[in-house]
Protein backbone atom coordinates (compact mmCIF):
# COMPACT_ATOMS: atom_id res chain seq x y z
CA UNK A 1 0.00 0.00 0.00
CA UNK A 2 1.13 3.51 -1.08
CA UNK A 3 1.86 6.10 2.23
CA UNK A 4 0.10 9.46 0.83
CA UNK A 5 2.75 12.01 -0.28
CA UNK A 6 3.70 15.10 2.14
CA UNK A 7 2.76 18.00 0.43
CA UNK A 8 3.49 21.62 1.61
CA UNK A 9 -1.06 22.08 1.40
CA UNK A 10 -1.23 18.40 3.70
CA UNK A 11 0.71 19.47 6.35
CA UNK A 12 -0.67 22.54 6.61
CA UNK A 13 -4.17 21.02 7.07
CA UNK A 14 -2.40 18.87 9.70
CA UNK A 15 -1.34 21.10 11.29
CA UNK A 16 -4.94 22.89 11.11
CA UNK A 17 -6.34 19.80 12.24
CA UNK A 18 -4.08 19.71 15.41
CA UNK A 19 -4.28 23.11 16.40
CA UNK A 20 -8.29 22.38 15.88
CA UNK A 21 -8.27 19.26 18.08
CA UNK A 22 -6.44 21.30 20.71
CA UNK A 23 -9.08 24.09 21.17
CA UNK A 24 -12.04 21.56 20.88
CA UNK A 25 -10.51 19.75 23.88
CA UNK A 26 -10.17 23.20 25.89
CA UNK A 27 -13.79 23.86 24.91
CA UNK A 28 -15.00 20.92 25.88
CA UNK A 29 -12.97 20.48 29.45
CA UNK A 30 -12.60 24.27 30.71
CA UNK A 31 -15.93 25.71 28.87
CA UNK A 32 -16.48 28.67 26.94
CA UNK A 33 -14.58 31.68 29.01
CA UNK A 34 -11.52 29.69 28.58
CA UNK A 35 -11.76 29.43 24.70
CA UNK A 36 -13.54 32.57 23.45
CA UNK A 37 -13.78 36.02 24.47
CA UNK A 38 -17.06 35.93 24.61
CA UNK A 39 -19.06 37.51 27.62
CA UNK A 40 -22.45 38.23 29.09
CA UNK A 41 -22.43 42.01 26.97
CA UNK A 42 -21.33 40.24 24.13
CA UNK A 43 -22.83 36.71 24.17
CA UNK A 44 -22.40 35.78 20.49
CA UNK A 45 -18.98 35.90 18.38
CA UNK A 46 -17.35 34.41 15.19
CA UNK A 47 -19.11 30.77 15.45
CA UNK A 48 -22.38 32.55 15.36
CA UNK A 49 -21.38 35.24 12.72
CA UNK A 50 -19.44 32.70 10.70
CA UNK A 51 -19.98 29.57 11.50
CA UNK A 52 -23.92 29.58 11.35
CA UNK A 53 -24.63 32.85 9.89
CA UNK A 54 -21.97 32.63 6.79
CA UNK A 55 -22.60 28.49 6.65
CA UNK A 56 -26.11 28.63 6.10
CA UNK A 57 -25.47 31.66 3.36
CA UNK A 58 -22.93 29.65 1.57
CA UNK A 59 -24.72 26.58 1.69
CA UNK A 60 -27.63 28.18 -0.30
CA UNK A 61 -26.57 27.16 -4.10
CA UNK A 62 -28.30 23.82 -3.05
CA UNK A 63 -32.41 24.63 -3.21
CA UNK A 64 -31.37 27.56 -5.39
CA UNK A 65 -30.15 24.76 -8.12
CA UNK A 66 -32.77 22.00 -6.95
CA UNK A 67 -35.35 24.05 -7.54
CA UNK A 68 -34.41 25.41 -10.58
CA UNK A 69 -33.33 22.05 -12.10
CA UNK A 70 -36.51 20.13 -10.60
CA UNK A 71 -38.93 22.47 -10.36
CA UNK A 72 -38.78 25.10 -13.14
CA UNK A 73 -37.29 22.55 -15.71
CA UNK A 74 -33.68 24.38 -16.16
CA UNK A 75 -32.23 21.65 -17.41
CA UNK A 76 -29.13 23.41 -18.65
CA UNK A 77 -28.39 23.86 -14.70
CA UNK A 78 -28.43 20.12 -14.29
CA UNK A 79 -24.68 19.46 -14.39
CA UNK A 80 -23.86 21.57 -11.71
CA UNK A 81 -26.78 20.28 -9.14
CA UNK A 82 -24.73 17.78 -7.56
CA UNK A 83 -21.39 19.65 -6.84
CA UNK A 84 -24.13 21.84 -5.75
CA UNK A 85 -25.77 19.49 -3.37
CA UNK A 86 -23.22 18.47 -2.18
CA UNK A 87 -22.28 21.76 -1.27
CA UNK A 88 -24.79 22.52 1.02
CA UNK A 89 -24.75 18.95 2.83
CA UNK A 90 -21.75 19.52 3.83
CA UNK A 91 -22.57 23.14 4.53
CA UNK A 92 -25.51 22.22 6.44
CA UNK A 93 -23.63 19.30 8.58
CA UNK A 94 -20.40 21.79 9.16
CA UNK A 95 -23.14 24.39 10.69
CA UNK A 96 -24.63 22.18 12.95
CA UNK A 97 -20.84 21.20 14.40
CA UNK A 98 -20.19 24.73 14.66
CA UNK A 99 -23.04 25.68 17.06
CA UNK A 100 -22.48 22.48 19.10
CA UNK A 101 -19.33 24.43 19.90
CA UNK A 102 -21.45 27.69 20.78
CA UNK A 103 -23.58 26.01 22.79
CA UNK A 104 -23.15 25.64 26.43
CA UNK A 105 -24.21 22.05 26.69
CA UNK A 106 -23.95 20.36 23.46
CA UNK A 107 -25.48 17.15 24.27
CA UNK A 108 -28.83 19.43 24.75
CA UNK A 109 -28.90 20.03 20.84
CA UNK A 110 -31.84 18.05 20.35
CA UNK A 111 -33.86 19.70 23.07
CA UNK A 112 -36.19 22.40 20.49
CA UNK A 113 -37.23 18.97 18.95
CA UNK A 114 -39.30 18.09 22.26
CA UNK A 115 -39.63 21.32 24.20
CA UNK A 116 -41.54 23.69 21.78
CA UNK A 117 -41.58 27.23 22.17
CA UNK A 118 -43.44 28.39 18.52
CA UNK A 119 -43.16 32.13 19.44
CA UNK A 120 -39.32 31.78 19.12
CA UNK A 121 -37.79 32.55 15.96
CA UNK A 122 -34.76 30.47 17.01
CA UNK A 123 -36.95 27.43 17.24
CA UNK A 124 -38.56 27.44 13.85
CA UNK A 125 -34.69 28.03 12.92
CA UNK A 126 -33.90 24.75 14.88
CA UNK A 127 -36.55 22.96 13.57
CA UNK A 128 -35.85 23.94 10.09
CA UNK A 129 -32.37 23.73 9.78
CA UNK A 130 -33.03 19.55 11.33
CA UNK A 131 -35.51 18.55 8.49
CA UNK A 132 -33.56 20.67 5.81
CA UNK A 133 -30.55 18.16 6.54
CA UNK A 134 -32.70 15.66 6.90
CA UNK A 135 -33.61 16.40 3.05
CA UNK A 136 -30.48 17.55 1.95
CA UNK A 137 -28.92 14.19 3.13
CA UNK A 138 -32.34 12.22 1.36
CA UNK A 139 -30.99 14.05 -1.18
CA UNK A 140 -27.16 13.08 -1.70
CA UNK A 141 -28.42 9.65 -1.17
CA UNK A 142 -28.43 8.36 -4.81
CA UNK A 143 -24.75 9.05 -5.16
CA UNK A 144 -23.86 6.88 -2.47
CA UNK A 145 -26.33 4.55 -3.95
CA UNK A 146 -25.14 4.61 -7.08
CA UNK A 147 -21.68 4.14 -5.99
CA UNK A 148 -22.81 1.27 -4.14
CA UNK A 149 -24.94 -0.27 -6.89
CA UNK A 150 -28.16 -0.29 -4.70
CA UNK A 151 -30.87 -0.41 -7.23
CA UNK A 152 -33.97 -0.43 -4.66
CA UNK A 153 -33.41 2.30 -2.74
CA UNK A 154 -32.30 4.54 -5.69
CA UNK A 155 -35.48 3.65 -7.79
CA UNK A 156 -37.51 5.15 -3.88
CA UNK A 157 -35.12 7.92 -3.73
CA UNK A 158 -36.01 8.60 -7.44
CA UNK A 159 -40.13 8.24 -6.78
CA UNK A 160 -40.43 10.94 -4.11
CA UNK A 161 -37.40 13.35 -5.59
CA UNK A 162 -40.14 15.97 -6.53
CA UNK A 163 -41.58 16.61 -3.19
CA UNK A 164 -38.49 16.01 -1.62
CA UNK A 165 -37.31 19.11 -3.11
CA UNK A 166 -40.30 21.12 -2.95
CA UNK A 167 -39.68 20.56 1.21
CA UNK A 168 -36.23 21.47 0.72
CA UNK A 169 -37.02 24.64 -1.33
CA UNK A 170 -39.58 25.62 1.39
CA UNK A 171 -37.83 24.50 4.76
CA UNK A 172 -34.61 26.73 3.18
CA UNK A 173 -36.62 29.95 2.27
CA UNK A 174 -38.15 29.38 6.21
CA UNK A 175 -34.95 29.73 7.55
CA UNK A 176 -32.47 31.31 5.44
CA UNK A 177 -35.68 34.86 6.09
CA UNK A 178 -35.95 33.91 9.59
CA UNK A 179 -32.18 34.53 10.24
CA UNK A 180 -32.76 37.59 9.09
CA UNK A 181 -36.12 37.93 11.23
CA UNK A 182 -33.97 36.77 14.64
CA UNK A 183 -32.23 40.20 14.71
CA UNK A 184 -35.75 42.44 14.15
CA UNK A 185 -35.90 41.72 18.38
CA UNK A 186 -32.83 44.11 18.70
CA UNK A 187 -33.79 47.44 17.92
CA UNK A 188 -31.81 49.76 19.16
CA UNK A 189 -28.61 47.89 19.67
CA UNK A 190 -28.17 46.96 15.83
CA UNK A 191 -26.72 49.91 14.10
CA UNK A 192 -28.90 51.38 11.50
CA UNK A 193 -26.98 50.70 8.69
CA UNK A 194 -28.17 47.33 9.33
CA UNK A 195 -31.16 46.83 11.42
CA UNK A 196 -34.22 46.83 9.24
CA UNK A 197 -37.76 45.68 8.77
CA UNK A 198 -36.60 44.40 5.80
CA UNK A 199 -33.97 42.03 7.31
CA UNK A 200 -35.52 38.84 6.13
CA UNK A 201 -36.24 39.98 2.49
CA UNK A 202 -32.11 41.19 2.54
CA UNK A 203 -31.29 37.58 4.14
CA UNK A 204 -33.08 35.62 1.72
CA UNK A 205 -32.40 37.49 -1.38
CA UNK A 206 -28.95 37.47 -1.09
CA UNK A 207 -29.14 33.98 0.14
CA UNK A 208 -29.80 33.43 -3.78
CA UNK A 209 -27.01 35.66 -4.58
CA UNK A 210 -24.52 33.79 -2.81
CA UNK A 211 -25.86 29.96 -3.71
CA UNK A 212 -25.12 31.40 -7.57
CA UNK A 213 -21.77 33.19 -6.60
CA UNK A 214 -20.77 30.10 -4.59
CA UNK A 215 -21.89 27.46 -7.83
CA UNK A 216 -19.49 29.78 -10.01
CA UNK A 217 -16.40 29.56 -7.27
CA UNK A 218 -16.68 26.08 -7.14
CA UNK A 219 -16.58 25.54 -10.94
CA UNK A 220 -13.25 27.83 -10.79
CA UNK A 221 -12.09 25.45 -7.86
CA UNK A 222 -13.13 22.07 -8.93
CA UNK A 223 -11.60 22.43 -12.55
CA UNK A 224 -7.84 24.34 -10.91
CA UNK A 225 -7.73 21.93 -7.83
CA UNK A 226 -10.03 18.91 -8.98
CA UNK A 227 -9.42 18.31 -12.57
CA UNK A 228 -13.11 18.42 -13.16
CA UNK A 229 -14.60 21.30 -15.89
CA UNK A 230 -17.82 22.41 -16.13
CA UNK A 231 -19.25 23.77 -19.14
CA UNK A 232 -18.52 27.36 -19.70
CA UNK A 233 -21.75 27.92 -20.55
CA UNK A 234 -23.69 27.29 -17.99
CA UNK A 235 -21.23 29.33 -15.80
CA UNK A 236 -21.58 32.34 -18.27
CA UNK A 237 -25.15 32.16 -18.21
CA UNK A 238 -25.32 32.15 -14.45
CA UNK A 239 -22.99 35.03 -14.17
CA UNK A 240 -25.82 36.92 -15.97
CA UNK A 241 -28.38 35.96 -13.43
CA UNK A 242 -25.93 36.82 -11.00
CA UNK A 243 -25.73 40.32 -12.13
CA UNK A 244 -29.45 40.35 -11.99
CA UNK A 245 -29.95 39.07 -8.61
CA UNK A 246 -27.32 41.46 -7.37
CA UNK A 247 -28.50 44.93 -9.19
CA UNK A 248 -32.02 43.78 -7.43
CA UNK A 249 -30.46 43.24 -3.87
CA UNK A 250 -28.74 46.98 -4.30
CA UNK A 251 -31.88 48.37 -5.18
CA UNK A 252 -33.48 47.13 -2.05
CA UNK A 253 -30.93 47.57 0.29
CA UNK A 254 -30.11 51.97 -0.84
CA UNK A 255 -33.88 51.95 -1.38
CA UNK A 256 -34.33 50.43 2.57
CA UNK A 257 -31.41 53.03 3.96
CA UNK A 258 -32.97 56.11 2.12
CA UNK A 259 -36.58 55.57 3.45
CA UNK A 260 -34.72 55.01 6.57
CA UNK A 261 -32.92 58.30 6.51
CA UNK A 262 -29.76 55.33 7.50
CA UNK A 263 -27.83 56.91 4.64
CA UNK A 264 -25.91 59.32 6.45
CA UNK A 265 -24.18 56.93 8.63
CA UNK A 266 -22.44 54.98 5.44
CA UNK A 267 -20.51 58.37 5.64
CA UNK A 268 -20.16 59.58 9.14
CA UNK A 269 -16.35 58.06 9.13
CA UNK A 270 -17.23 55.54 11.71
CA UNK A 271 -15.64 52.10 12.24
CA UNK A 272 -19.22 50.64 11.26
CA UNK A 273 -19.06 52.79 8.28
CA UNK A 274 -15.75 51.82 6.82
CA UNK A 275 -16.98 47.77 7.11
CA UNK A 276 -20.36 49.03 5.44
CA UNK A 277 -19.01 50.67 2.66
CA UNK A 278 -16.51 47.59 2.13
CA UNK A 279 -19.65 45.69 2.25
CA UNK A 280 -21.33 47.21 -0.21
CA UNK A 281 -18.49 47.64 -2.82
CA UNK A 282 -18.04 43.95 -2.65
CA UNK A 283 -21.67 42.62 -2.91
CA UNK A 284 -22.87 45.56 -4.97
CA UNK A 285 -20.89 48.47 -6.82
CA UNK A 286 -17.27 46.46 -8.26
CA UNK A 287 -19.35 43.01 -8.79
CA UNK A 288 -22.05 44.90 -10.76
CA UNK A 289 -19.93 47.09 -12.88
CA UNK A 290 -17.67 44.01 -13.55
CA UNK A 291 -20.58 41.66 -14.34
CA UNK A 292 -21.86 44.44 -16.65
CA UNK A 293 -19.11 43.98 -19.18
CA UNK A 294 -19.36 41.36 -21.56
CA UNK A 295 -15.60 40.59 -22.09
CA UNK A 296 -15.54 39.77 -18.32
CA UNK A 297 -19.00 37.65 -18.28
CA UNK A 298 -16.98 35.56 -20.71
CA UNK A 299 -13.79 34.90 -18.75
CA UNK A 300 -13.52 31.78 -16.34
CA UNK A 301 -11.25 33.61 -14.59
CA UNK A 302 -12.22 37.03 -14.41
CA UNK A 303 -15.84 35.26 -13.16
CA UNK A 304 -14.03 33.39 -10.50
CA UNK A 305 -12.54 36.90 -9.11
CA UNK A 306 -15.89 38.34 -9.01
CA UNK A 307 -17.30 35.20 -7.70
CA UNK A 308 -14.66 34.93 -4.85
CA UNK A 309 -15.39 38.79 -4.17
CA UNK A 310 -19.54 38.14 -3.70
CA UNK A 311 -18.34 35.76 -1.73
CA UNK A 312 -16.35 37.44 0.82
CA UNK A 313 -18.74 40.56 0.14
CA UNK A 314 -21.53 38.66 1.66
CA UNK A 315 -19.30 37.19 4.38
CA UNK A 316 -18.43 40.99 5.75
CA UNK A 317 -22.13 41.31 5.91
CA UNK A 318 -23.05 38.88 7.55
CA UNK A 319 -20.42 39.22 10.14
CA UNK A 320 -21.58 43.24 10.00
CA UNK A 321 -24.72 42.04 11.27
CA UNK A 322 -23.83 39.43 13.73
CA UNK A 323 -20.77 41.68 15.27
CA UNK A 324 -20.13 44.93 13.96
CA UNK A 325 -23.57 46.13 14.18
CA UNK A 326 -23.43 45.02 17.59
CA UNK A 327 -20.38 46.41 19.09
CA UNK A 328 -21.22 49.95 19.57
CA UNK A 329 -24.06 49.09 21.61
CA UNK A 330 -22.27 46.46 23.93
CA UNK A 331 -19.49 49.02 24.42
CA UNK A 332 -16.76 46.47 23.33
CA UNK A 333 -14.48 45.76 20.56
CA UNK A 334 -14.76 41.80 20.27
CA UNK A 335 -11.97 39.96 18.81
CA UNK A 336 -11.91 35.83 18.56
CA UNK A 337 -9.14 33.89 20.31
CA UNK A 338 -7.11 32.26 18.63
CA UNK A 339 -9.31 28.68 19.96
CA UNK A 340 -12.05 30.21 18.41
CA UNK A 341 -10.06 30.85 15.29
CA UNK A 342 -8.74 27.13 14.91
CA UNK A 343 -12.24 25.72 15.32
CA UNK A 344 -13.47 27.81 12.94
CA UNK A 345 -10.55 27.22 10.16
CA UNK A 346 -9.99 23.68 11.07
CA UNK A 347 -14.37 23.03 10.36
CA UNK A 348 -13.87 25.43 7.12
CA UNK A 349 -10.39 23.30 5.79
CA UNK A 350 -12.37 19.54 6.87
CA UNK A 351 -15.26 20.74 4.56
CA UNK A 352 -12.96 21.50 1.59
CA UNK A 353 -10.91 18.03 2.01
CA UNK A 354 -14.43 16.03 2.50
CA UNK A 355 -15.73 18.54 -0.80
CA UNK A 356 -12.29 16.74 -2.66
CA UNK A 357 -12.87 12.74 -1.16
CA UNK A 358 -16.36 13.11 -2.38
CA UNK A 359 -15.73 13.96 -5.84
CA UNK A 360 -12.76 11.39 -6.03
CA UNK A 361 -14.94 8.32 -4.81
CA UNK A 362 -18.83 9.36 -5.62
CA UNK A 363 -20.10 10.47 -8.86
CA UNK A 364 -20.58 14.17 -8.27
CA UNK A 365 -19.14 15.52 -11.23
CA UNK A 366 -20.50 12.74 -13.47
CA UNK A 367 -23.50 14.14 -15.44
CA UNK A 368 -21.37 17.14 -16.35
CA UNK A 369 -20.31 18.23 -19.86
CA UNK A 370 -17.78 18.72 -21.82
CA UNK A 371 -16.51 22.53 -21.82
CA UNK A 372 -16.69 24.00 -24.82
CA UNK A 373 -16.17 27.79 -26.41
CA UNK A 374 -18.95 29.99 -24.98
CA UNK A 375 -20.41 33.10 -26.90
CA UNK A 376 -23.08 35.53 -25.12
CA UNK A 377 -24.76 38.27 -26.90
CA UNK A 378 -23.68 41.67 -24.95
CA UNK A 379 -26.46 42.71 -22.61
CA UNK A 380 -26.54 45.53 -21.24
CA UNK A 381 -18.01 53.19 25.25
CA UNK A 382 -21.78 51.85 26.62
CA UNK A 383 -23.60 53.57 23.70
CA UNK A 384 -27.46 54.67 24.39
CA UNK A 385 -30.19 52.68 21.79
CA UNK A 386 -29.77 53.87 18.27
CA UNK A 387 -32.03 56.64 17.54
CA UNK A 388 -35.39 55.75 16.22
CA UNK A 389 -35.14 55.76 12.25
CA UNK A 390 -38.42 57.15 10.06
Amino acid sequence: MNMPKITFWRVVFALIMIAGAYATFVRITQGLGATTNLSDEFPWGIWIGFDVLCGVMLAAGGFTLMAAVHIFNAERFRPIVRPALLTAFLGYLLVVVALMFDLGFPWRIWHPLIMWNPRSVMFEVGWCVTLYTTVLALEFSPLVFERLRLERPLKIIHTIQIPLVIMGVILSTLHQSSLGSLYLIVPGKLHPLWYTSMLPVLFFVSAIAIGIAMTIFESGMSEKHLGHSLDKAIVIYLSRILLVVLIFHGVLRFRDLYKRHALGFAVDGSYESILFLAEVLLTIFIPIALLAIPRVRLSPRALFGVSTMVVIGFMINRLNIAITGMEGYAGVRYFPKWTELSVTVAIVAAGFAIFGLATKYLPIFEHGTESHEATETPAATVAKPYPAQA
